[in-house]
């Protein structure tokens, strides 16, 4: 693949341990990993058995600005102290925990942590906000719990509704924010990124059956893989 001069900006919704579909959005969209940016915004593991190739796959990016999730989060808990959250073991975290466990050797704590270490739990960029699940609009998101950051879901509910009454209110001074968490395969069953007020949903449900989304934050254009249960039919996935 023949590398550009000047990188293109990308943002990634919720990976889940899916690390063959990562791989399927990087080739249909021509992602080079030395010149372009990749914004991901969290839950890069829980769902799927390759949670430790898709955190590989992740540092291998020279421009990653990486987004805790709410699954990052528990998942870190776990290695820090050891603690399995019995919510999170069942919200995939058994995945998590399976995909530990074919890869140990003394390293992979270290290894793991180095890379969730480096994580943000929102960025702001040309106008441009990214937080795995939203916000206050109301107060600087600065002053933000960072646990309502990653568990939020009442920004996107508020969109969805101005956007039916057509109301042309937004979320605060950005041009576009940018979110998953909320599984949108629960709105729309095409599996399209969703639009409402100035909000972008990348989450298509790539945790249970749905598709990978990863789409450039200029143009808009998106690029997805395929229905994630076709590439792990022997796996159990979120239920």
């Amino acid at each position: 693949m023949e590398t550009r001069a000047t990188g293109k900006t990308f943002v990634c919704g919720d990976i889940h341990g899916a690390y063959k579909a990562l791989l399927q959005v990087f080739e249909r969209s021509g992602f080079d990993k030395k010149t372009d940016k990749l914004i991901c915004l969290g839950d890069v593991v829980d769902g799927w058995s390759e949670s430790v190739e898709v955190i590989r796959e992740l540092a291998k990016i020279k421009n990653l600005v990486y987004v805790i999730g709410n699954h990052d989060f528990w998942t870190i808990d776990y290695l820090k102290t050891g603690y399995k959250e019995p919510l999170w073991v069942s919200q995939g975290g058994k995945a998590t925990l399976h995909s530990f466990s074919i890869h140990v050797y003394k390293g992979l704590v270290r290894e793991m942590l180095s890379f969730f270490d480096k994580g943000v739990h929102y960025h702001k960029e040309d106008g441009r906000l990214f937080v795995h699940g939203g916000y206050n609009w109301h107060k600087p998101i600065a002053d933000q719990d960072p646990y309502e950051l990653m568990w939020d879901r009442h920004m996107w509910i508020t969109a969805n509704m101005w956007e039916s009454q057509k109301t042309g209110l937004t979320m605060g001074e950005y041009k576009d924010i940018f979110i998953g968490h909320t599984t949108t395969s629960f709105y729309d069953k095409t599996l399209k990124p969703m639009h409402a007020s100035n909000v972008w949903n990348l989450d298509q449900g790539a945790g249970y059956e749905g598709k990978l989304s990863l789409m450039d934050v200029t143009t808009k254009e998106y690029f997805q893989s395929d229905m994630v249960k076709e590439l792990y039919p022997n796996d159990e996935g979120r239920t």
